[in-house]
């Protein structure tokens, strides 16, 4: 594969390997693809763990297991070790 780049990022790139951070252009260009590509794959398996607990939600819904809204709140501020929702601190 080859790679065009602007001279002000092909200087970057240059700074950056003379710099000692990588050892040649092509090692710090491999980094950033490869950061890219993680990041990419973690918010991905994010999206799909929302959807799973979205899906869960909606049937759980559907189901009729329910609770009030403040009941909720509630439960959440207790498990969360928050003040409750009328507390004056």
């Amino acid at each position: 594969m080859t790679l065009t780049l602007t001279d002000e990022l092909e200087q970057f790139v240059r700074e950056e390997v003379r710099r000692g951070a990588f050892a040649s252009s092509s090692e710090y260009v491999r980094s950033l693809i490869r950061e890219s590509y993680l990041k990419q794959r973690d918010h991905e398996e994010k999206l799909k763990a929302l959807d799973t607990a979205l899906a869960r939600g909606i049937a759980d819904a559907e189901a009729g297991r329910t609770m009030p809204l403040d009941e909720a709140f509630r439960k959440l501020r207790k498990k969360l070790n928050l003040p409750a929702a009328n507390s004056t601190k």
